[in-house]
């Protein structure tokens, strides 16, 4: 078995006797107390209650005044084991008996209450101390009583200073002191009217209102439950039909510039600053070494107070109080020395304690001037106490070496300086008792993660046992910084987390005394998705979420809802919370603004998110709109904003509505002014002879408010008018005619009744003005002249007088048509472009516009013209020239041209008459690009470029020159000059099969070349003809299609075919060019194989085997040519043939003819048709429906036109676009040798020529085998 540890303590003081039976009886007080008494509370060891204790003061005397006999009574209870008795001392003896059951104090009814007054001190005491409570004072005084007075009056100059006397019966306690009318109604107080610290009350300044004949001074005392009212003073004020004259401030009661004051640390400072003086001073206070802010006192009595409540060390220092006003400055000044009374720092704790231990009791106290400190025992000074070498004191704390059991007692400190002391009570047990745990064992803490937790293992015993914790018998835990062992073993954890799960051990060291704890760590409860803080517009909904997670151990969290930190109720109008625990606040109004939390509570913990509703709205209208500073022309509107809803006021709109010039149903609000949200008033300019009302409305950034309501109507007196009207020109039209016109001026610009416009005119700048008068715009003035210069002027009068002197404007009247063209047309040549001058014409009659310039290009300037058409003979131009201008540069004329211009003059009204033509030629320039280009290829190294003239040829043609570059090959461009303007052509030879060239061609005058015409081409190969064929079969033709190539010349071949049945010789079509792209082979059997090839040189390069679509021939004899309906439907046919031969001969033999034309028409080549791309390979129905006058095809017919390509293969005329590809065609002059025919176009843009027209039924019928 574990051993116990003692912790040996030592006791000092008087031992009672009564102690050593006590002892004796401490095994039984134990066991007492372990079945009874609950856990000790933290700490060092406490006594329990069942266990003898010392005396404890639960309540102590205070000081106190006695104005009767139930006002004496003295508090002095204590608690202890056995109870305590109680005694008192006055002034230093026993006073009255010893009490047991309490130590209240009091006085009979009939007691002399002045027997009492002394210093009292209460004694409670048992067998183990005897307590002392601190020194109190009593004052036993009568009940104040005011003596006769006579009614004080008082007569005063208005704007003087008075003061009204209040004197209170002196007394140990200080009255409240009040002011009051005969009705007992306060007496109002303010800047200029005050009560003082002494009562008095304080006129800075008196008025006529201040006269009354009942100023009364009511003098409460508390204390003695007694109120008493001072005699009446009468004050009358004498009006001064003087101006009150001005004086500057003065301070009552201080006639000195400074004062000390002593205050105590904790207790209450006024300083006072009075001042008197006229206008009312106003009073600052300051203090000099810092800010007033950083000391605890505030203002108070309108500034005439400086107050402290609980006056502290750092408010030591030197304040000034300045009243000033528009005559001047008054100040005064306070030292203030913050003193204090004893007050603990540190105050030694009553413990238990073990024999042998060493005591320390510290006792600490402050205080201005420095306390001393004394100890006692049981009551007495340690002085008179038989003296022990184990007690010591030193610096204040008091030392007990090797506590004994007799050294139990209570110990007194007590601190006094000038100001005051105080006493603690501390008491020293020393008791021995065997170790034991108090709390219980196997508890189970359950506690979510990131709290702390505090696992219980209280103890008691003397010496005080010491414990340590252990975790799966390991203590290694105890060195996380999260875990602190706390004096009364308890074992306290921050934090935790799910991995601190698990037992923990708590045991008595040296002892097998131990207990386990469980602790269990659950997953905390987290708000997911909190409330927000909202701008809800008012009238709308606010949703708040509250979306949470909770440890799935835990049963069902509440969810409460706060506002503003209160719980709510639901209700259907107001507050709805969702099952998923969402807030709706419906309609939301201004009182729903504040905080609003959703709080999740469960058993473990609870967690809280608060979000906001700030309700928004448009502000509400302006209110308690006034006019003032009312003038002729201008007033002062005032209001006062109406609430902002929480959305600052940006801005305030003031309409105006004038109701002068309008009909009353015409009436309409305009908005003149706006300003911004922080000024509440504006001056208003208004104009003469108006009535007008006003209204405000206020902005933010909701929107709009309500306009407020509108001002009573203002009017306006009559004036001349301010200004004149505005625009004013001459808008003549006719010759000979003035027309003077403005803009018409508002009518509330008339300022008055009798308006009218006075119109001045003048001929040139100098001589008389004339004058007439308008009621409105336009002035007509005759017999002017066409275009003559005046100076106009318009003025606004009415009855009462003329507007401002108007500014003159220069007008004209009207204009005519130009009489005289320009002269001393001259043309300066630059090239193509030339610069035409003129002078100005001198009768205009009107403002000159423009002038218009009229070229007409007579023709070339050659006489001969080389030849050549001149298309551009004949051409025509018209220049305007705007504005003043007397020269003009014309371009884009041609060049080798002869021209001839003419120049006239405009107004408004038309044009002058032309100048007298002039005529010029332009020189010669570099000649346009050749007109085309193209090429024909005799051989594969061989080109012949063709070309045609320039369109402009801009001069006398000189020649060309050829420039040609190997697009593929780097190789330098060539030239060729070709001299002579009628050379069409050039031949160029050694060139490489296998590249393209480009080619630039440019014509030259005298002025030099012109820009080139670029063109890419290249040389032809030899012809082959197609080896990679598609094949479409049909029943009585075979389409075959291939892709040309463009880099070879076309070429002629037959394709061989022959029908497989074994008897069939050899047949080969009619002649196919390399570039159709495209043939039909005709003439086939259905139903049958056939094998085709194409030969070249003697060799095969394609061959095929297909089969016709449809039934054999065996089965169409079979089939129905030898039915009975066949046989009857030839007949048919035939006869009806025979019919139609019939009226076609009676038409002929009675004069009927086919025009020539339509037999012209109807004879087209099936070649020179074209094909539709969705009828490409197949028959058409055109081939059936031909016009009146198109004959059928005869027997004669061949595949293909008889005009064929075939015929033109001797020359090749190739065209190439801008971009260098072929627009020209390939074309043959005569017969070609075989394998080159040629039998339709061929060129690199469009190789592949449409395919001629099928050839019609009739055409395969009758053609030979």
């Amino acid at each position: 078995m574990r051993t116990l540890q003692h912790r040996w303590t030592g006791c000092r003081g008087l031992c009672p006797p009564a102690l050593i039976p006590l002892l004796a009886s401490l095994p039984f007080l134990l066991l007492l107390l372990l079945l009874s008494s609950p856990p000790p509370a933290q700490g060092a060891i406490h006594m329990p209650k069942h266990l003898s204790q010392p005396p404890v003061l639960t309540k102590f005397p205070t000081s106190l005044t006695a104005f009767y006999a139930d006002d004496i009574s003295l508090l002095c209870e204590a608690t202890g084991q056995p109870k305590p008795t109680f005694r008192w001392m006055k002034d230093g003896h026993l006073f009255g008996p010893e009490r047991r059951s309490e130590g209240l104090l009091q006085a009979g009814s009939e007691a002399i209450i002045s027997d009492y007054e002394g210093r009292y001190r209460c004694y409670a005491a048992n067998e183990l101390g005897t307590a002392v409570t601190n020194t109190v004072m009593l004052i036993a005084e009568p009940r104040p009583v005011l003596p006769k007075q006579r009614k004080l009056r008082k007569t005063i100059n208005e704007g003087e200073s008075v003061v009204l006397p209040c004197s209170p019966p002196v007394s140990s306690t200080t009255p409240h002191i009040h002011w009051m009318d005969k009705k007992m109604v306060h007496i109002q107080q303010s800047e200029r009217v005050v009560v003082g610290l002494d009562g008095n009350m304080y006129f800075a300044n008196v008025l006529q209102s201040d006269s009354r004949e009942d100023y009364v001074c009511h003098a409460q005392y508390a204390e003695a439950r007694t109120i008493l009212p001072q005699e009446g003073i009468s004050l009358t004020v004498k009006s001064s039909n003087d101006v009150v004259s001005n004086r500057k401030p003065h301070l009552f009661s201080h006639s000195k510039p400074h004062t000390a004051v002593l205050a105590l640390r904790g207790h209450s400072l006024f300083l006072e600053c009075i001042p008197s003086g006229w206008p009312t001073p106003s009073v600052e206070w300051h203090k000099k070494d810092s800010k007033l802010e950083q000391t605890s006192g505030r203002v108070d009595k309108f500034n005439r107070w400086l107050r402290f409540d609980s006056i502290m060390q750092k408010d030591d220092g030197e304040y000034e109080c300045m009243a000033s006003n528009t005559q001047g400055t008054a100040s005064h000044s306070f030292t203030v020395t913050v003193e204090a009374e004893p007050y603990w720092v540190e105050t030694p704790q009553s413990l238990l304690y073990t024999p042998g231990e060493t005591v320390r009791l510290h006792c600490q106290v402050d205080g201005i001037p420095t306390p001393t400190i004394t100890w006692s025992i049981n009551g007495e000074p340690i002085t008179v106490v038989d003296s022990e070498p184990r007690r010591v004191v030193r610096q204040g704390a008091f030392i007990l070496m090797d506590a004994q059991l007799g050294d139990t007692a209570v110990y007194q400190c007590e601190a006094t300086n000038i100001h005051g002391s105080i006493l603690h009570n501390t008491y020293i047990y020393v008791v021995e008792l065997p170790p034991q745990i108090l709390s219980s064992d196997g508890v189970v803490y359950h506690i979510t993660e990131g709290k702390d937790i505090k696992m219980q293992c209280d103890t008691f015993g003397s010496p005080l046992p010491r414990i340590t914790w252990e975790r799966d018998g390991a203590m290694s835990f105890l060195t996380d910084t999260r875990v602190s062992l706390l004096t009364n073993g308890t074992l306290m954890m921050s934090s935790v987390n799910e991995e601190d799960s698990g037992t923990y051990t708590c045991t008595i060291k040296h002892t097998n005394i131990s207990i386990d704890a469980h602790l269990v760590v659950l997953n905390r409860t987290v708000i997911l998705t909190g409330p927000q803080h909202l701008r809800p517009v008012r009238g709308t909904d606010a949703l708040f979420d509250c979306i949470f997670q909770i440890d799935t151990q835990l049963s069902s969290p509440q969810v409460v809802w706060k506002k503003n930190g209160y719980k709510f109720q639901e209700s259907p109008n107001k507050y709805t919370v969702f099952l998923n625990q969402t807030l709706k606040v419906a309609n939301v109004q201004s009182d729903d603004s504040g905080e609003y939390s959703c709080e999740v509570i469960t058993k473990l913990d609870h967690v809280e998110a608060t979000g906001s509703i700030t309700v928004v709205a448009a502000p509400d209208q302006p209110k308690a709109l006034s006019l003032s500073e009312v003038e002729e022309r201008s007033l002062t509107l005032s209001w006062i904003p109406g609430h902002s809803h929480n959305s600052p006021i940006t801005e305030f709109i003031v309409e105006a509505r004038e109701e002068q010039h309008a009909e009353e149903g015409k009436w309409k609000w305009e908005e003149r002014w706006r300003i911004t949200g922080d000024v509440n008033h504006l001056e208003l300019m208004l104009q003469p002879y108006s009535i007008y009302r006003f209204r405000v409305l206020a902005v933010n950034a909701i929107g709009r408010s309500q306009p407020s309501h509108p001002t009573a109507a203002h009017s306006t007196p009559p004036a001349a008018p301010d200004s004149n009207p505005s625009g004013v020109r001459s808008q003549s039209v006719d010759p000979d005619t003035l027309v003077i016109t403005w803009v018409e001026m508002d009518k509330k610009l008339h300022n008055g009744q009798g308006f009218k416009y006075k119109v001045f005119w003048r001929e040139g700048k100098t001589g008389h003005w004339s004058h007439g008068y308008a009621d409105g715009p336009p002035f007509v003035v005759n017999e002017t002249g066409a275009y003559m210069p005046f100076e106009i002027k318009v003025q606004a009068v009415n009855s009462l007088g003329d507007g401002p002197l108007p500014i003159p404007k220069t007008g004209h009247s009207g204009e005519d048509v130009p009489q005289e063209a320009p002269g001393d047309v001259n043309v300066l040549i630059m090239n193509s472009t030339v610069r035409v001058s003129w002078t100005a014409p001198e009768r205009v009659q009107g403002l000159l516009l423009s002038y218009k310039i009229y070229i007409q290009r007579l023709g070339s300037a050659s006489a001969l013209g080389q030849g050549e058409a001149d298309s551009g003979e004949g051409e025509s131009m018209v220049v305007p020239v705007q504005g003043n201008k007397t020269s003009e540069v014309v371009t884009q004329l041609r060049f080798y041209s002869r021209y001839e211009l003419s120049v006239t003059a405009c107004n408004s009204k038309g044009e002058s008459p032309a100048s007298t033509p002039y005529s010029f030629s332009t020189p010669e320039g570099a000649p346009g690009p050749p007109a085309s280009m193209t090429f024909e290829s005799p051989s594969e190294t061989e080109l012949n470029v063709y070309w045609t003239r320039p369109n402009q040829t801009n001069g006398i043609l000189l020649g060309y020159v050829l420039h040609y570059q190997d697009k593929v090959e780097n190789i330098p461009e060539k030239v060729v000059i070709v001299p002579g303007p009628d050379v069409n052509h050039q031949y160029l030879g050694g060139l490489n099969p296998y590249s393209h060239y480009i080619f630039r061609l440019m014509a030259h005058t005298v002025a030099g070349k012109g820009p080139p015409l670029t063109r890419v081409g290249h040389p032809l190969l030899d012809g082959v003809p197609p080896s990679n064929i598609t094949i479409h079969a049909g029943e009585l033709s075979v389409n075959l299609s291939w892709v040309p190539s463009k880099r070879y010349r076309n070429h002629g071949f037959h394709i061989h075919y022959q029908r497989q049945d074994g008897q069939a010789e050899w047949e080969e079509s009619e002649l196919v060019n390399s570039t159709q792209g495209f043939y039909s082979l005709k003439g086939l059997q259905p139903g049958t194989q056939y094998h085709l090839f194409i030969l070249h040189n003697n060799e095969t390069i394609w061959d095929d085997m297909i089969h016709t679509e449809g039934p054999g021939l065996s089965e169409v004899a079979s089939g129905f040519a030898t039915q009975g309906w066949f046989i009857g439907l030839i007949s048919a046919i035939v006869l009806l043939l025979f019919l139609l031969l019939i009226l076609c001969f009676v038409k002929r033999s009675k004069g009927g003819k086919y025009a020539v034309k339509d037999k012209e028409d109807g004879q087209v080549d099936s070649e020179a048709r074209p094909m539709k791309d969705e009828t490409f390979g197949e028959y058409s129905d055109a081939d059936e429906k031909r016009t009146p006058s198109q004959p059928s095809l005869c027997v004669d017919s061949k595949m293909g036109s008889d005009d064929s390509l075939a015929e033109y293969g001797d020359s090749v005329d190739i065209q190439f676009n801008e971009d260098g590809s072929f627009i020209g065609q390939y074309s043959g002059r005569g017969p070609v040798p075989h394998g080159n025919e040629s039998s339709g176009p061929a060129s690199p843009v469009n190789p592949i020529p449409p395919p001629p027209i099928a050839p019609s039924m009739s055409a395969i019928l009758n053609r030979t085998s």
